[in-house]
């Protein structure tokens, strides 16, 4: 039976970290990249006597995220300790959520060629990050760093509604938006703070009796999502077909080989020995602070595409591209404010805004210039004092300095000429030195004009008024 006879059924875990200043139990710092183990106390360390005090921002965190997917926000939820013994848990067990988590239902519309899909949202839960184990290359100790232990999570379970590798990198990429437009996670995922678990099993097509699944971790990239899950898809057939079942088993992408490897036998709920955690009650949401929580709630990034593409009348390229992060969307509409080309604006914004951050480094929040006089460089453009060539040079100037492009143009002898008496005496001198082209262009090739253009421009040191340079000169050629 080939391939196209099975149907993949795949559920993702993403597990998020929360952009706290400070642990999920304890004062720790949550900063990345600080010396190992400099971040840590005896309450992330599990030293014994210690007792966990929850903070407060993690559940605003949980509940923002449980309301912007739909979910409905428990009142009343359990902690609870799941039980495995790795180096680089101290406790032993980790503080997480069970059968009661903070969040229940909900949904993440994605899109898939051209077509919506809503995949169902399980459960969110929050529960404290264990360390990391880092081994030696060339096979010789391993070490803990614990500064990760305690860093809260949020763990987002969906349904097994994912059909496909391709669906569930969109998926992965639509709940990452979310995360990142409610300023609760900074999605990235090659420092880990955004990562994921995939769950994948193939059924026979026609049939409604569920795979075996396996659990697939290690993938730090979108680009490793897909090929994981279509690698471990292909595996699961292949071992179907020639007559074996398929393991319950956990299986590492290897990024070396191409290839999912066996990592351990699947755990079950009951392997974890779960039991309610006697240091923390019940967590109590009230109504109060549900609604309070729910106005820090922004717009979400499809809605906002769908806004700017009827508010703005933008091309989906420009919008999507605009709508990627919301700063960049926020500061646009802050321009649009004082420009009403809406276009226009858009071009500058996905050519030369965006170019400037890529090559010359910073963000929307490090920007020297405001809003006007962004508007302000384009409306020099409109009324003909400069060009758009020298507009270019001013923004580039703008980005660096701040400085107003009106004082940028007049420091650097930038303003159009647009004095008609001027242009058309150097309209005159190229004429009567470029005759040649002059009769070409009579005698039918109208080609030579963007030359003959060139030319006075090119007198004028590009300072010319193309409209009045181009008006001009096709007057004297009839």
């Amino acid at each position: 039976m080939p391939a196209s006879d099975y149907q993949p059924v795949i559920g993702l875990e993403v597990h998020a970290q929360l952009l706290t200043r400070s642990k999920i139990f304890c004062g720790c710092s949550t900063e990345f990249g600080a010396p190992p183990n400099h971040n840590t106390c005896p309450v992330c360390l599990g030293m014994p006597g210690v007792l966990p005090v929850l903070n407060r921002r993690v559940v605003e965190f949980a509940i923002r995220a449980g309301l912007a997917l739909g979910c409905t926000i428990r009142k009343t939820s359990i902690w609870s300790r799941k039980n495995y013994f790795y180096p680089d848990l101290p406790k032993g067990y980790q503080i997480t959520q069970y059968d009661q988590p903070i969040c229940e239902g909900g949904k993440l519309a994605i899109e898939v060629r051209g077509e919506e899909r809503e995949i169902r949202i399980r459960r969110i839960h929050m529960e404290e990050d264990a360390g990391k184990s880092v081994h030696d290359p060339s096979g010789g100790d391993s070490l803990v760093d614990l500064n990760r232990a305690g860093v809260p999570l949020l763990e987002i379970v969906s349904e097994p509604d994912l059909r496909s590798s391709e669906e569930a990198g969109e998926y992965l990429k639509a709940l990452r938006d979310v995360l990142v437009y409610l300023g609760i996670n900074d999605g990235n995922m090659e420092e880990g703070s955004f990562r994921c678990d995939a769950n994948v099993s193939v059924m026979r097509k026609g049939t409604a009796e569920l795979g075996q699944r396996t659990e697939l971790k290690n993938m730090n990239s979108f680009r490793f999502v897909r090929q994981a899950i279509d690698y471990e898809i292909a595996r699961q057939v292949e071992v179907i077909e020639s007559g074996g079942k398929v393991v319950q088993e956990t299986r590492l992408w290897d990024t070396q080989r191409n290839e999912t490897r066996a990592m351990r036998s699947k755990e079950d709920a009951h392997d974890y020995r779960y039991f309610p955690e006697p240091d923390l009650p019940p967590l109590h949401v009230s109504d109060q602070l549900i609604d309070s929580v729910s106005h820090t709630v922004p717009e979400l990034p499809r809605a906002k595409v769908r806004r700017f593409q009827s508010q703005y009348g933008l091309p989906p390229y420009e919008v999507k591209i605009l709508c990627a992060e919301r700063p960049l969307a926020d500061y646009f509409e802050a321009c649009a404010q004082h420009y009403r080309d809406y276009p226009k604006l858009a071009h500058w914004f996905v050519g030369e805004l965006l170019r400037l951050l890529k090559e010359e480094g910073g963000s929307v929040s490090t920007l020297r210039f405001t809003p006007v006089q962004f508007a302000s460089l384009l409306g020099l453009i409109d009324n003909g004092e400069i060009s758009a060539s020298s507009a270019k040079e001013v923004f580039a100037e703008m980005f660096r300095t701040g400085k107003d492009p009106s004082a940028i143009v007049s420091e650097r002898g930038l303003a159009q000429v647009s004095d008609s008496a001027l242009i058309e005496s150097l309209v005159n001198e190229v004429l009567a030195k470029n005759a040649e082209e002059v009769e070409k262009y009579r005698s039918g090739r109208k080609q030579v004009f963007g030359f003959l253009v060139g030319q006075v421009m090119k007198a004028m040191k590009g300072k010319g008024n193309p409209a009045l340079v181009n008006e001009l000169l096709r007057k004297k050629l009839e």
